[in-house]
């Protein structure tokens, strides 16, 4: 596929990142982790790890973070378990990354919800932009990726950049997203229409109002 993303060469990623490890506020977390699990069930903890070391190699980076196989191998070793399994992981869920990407994940959903509601426009928007899918902008800023219900139907179409979900788009307002984040802005996430609280109907909620303030 020409979106698929180009894992790096592994030599060099060893190069890199072969001597990971937790930093002190990590492992403490890591301990935290472990410590929601029964003894002998380790393994449990595989996936907030992942997360966990993502986030790491984030803000070593700059970026949202990815995972080089060297941090799965630690991540593996950590829980107790094989590399293959830890991998298997990684490879199904698209909340990790298995290649670098840039300072902004822009994951627009093409699922059939968000694509009758208009995911075509928001994806527009996007390569207007210069983004490309499975690539990241020479600046380092975005990487596009098209992705699987994120389970925001009601509000489609919608992206998640990074930890926030941006939701009843437009071609505009994606276009005014996108560069607020250019801008080093953090534009508001959630419902990008006034009329709307939360995933209420549009016009506001019709029950249960006083759980709105």
């Amino acid at each position: 596929m020409a979106d698929a993303v180009q894992i790096p060469d592994e030599a060099e990623t060893r190069a890199r990142w072969g001597n990971f490890a937790w930093t002190e506020a990590n492992a403490a977390k890591a301990r935290e982790v472990f410590g929601r699990y029964p003894k002998g069930r380790e393994t449990s903890a595989i996936m907030p790890l992942l997360d966990l070391a993502q986030r790491q190699v984030g803000a070593e980076t700059q970026t949202q973070g990815w995972l080089p196989v060297p941090v799965i191998e630690y991540v593996a070793a950590q829980c107790g378990m094989p590399y293959i399994r830890a991998l298997e992981v990684v490879s199904f869920y698209t909340m990790y990354n298995m290649a670098p990407v840039g300072r902004y994940h822009v994951q627009v959903c093409g699922t059939t919800p968000c694509m009758l509601r208009g995911s075509d426009d928001v994806l527009d928007a996007c390569y207007k932009k210069g983004l490309k899918k499975g690539a990241t902008t020479p600046d380092g800023l975005f990487t596009l990726t098209e992705v699987e219900c994120l389970g925001a139907c009601v509000n489609a179409p919608m992206v998640q950049i990074n930890d926030d979900n941006y939701e009843d788009l437009t071609f505009e307002s994606t276009t005014a997203i996108l560069e607020a984040l250019a801008r080093g802005e953090t534009p508001k996430p959630g419902p990008q229409v006034s009329d709307r609280f939360l995933s209420s109907p549009k016009g506001g909620p019709t029950v249960l109002k006083e759980f709105t303030s």
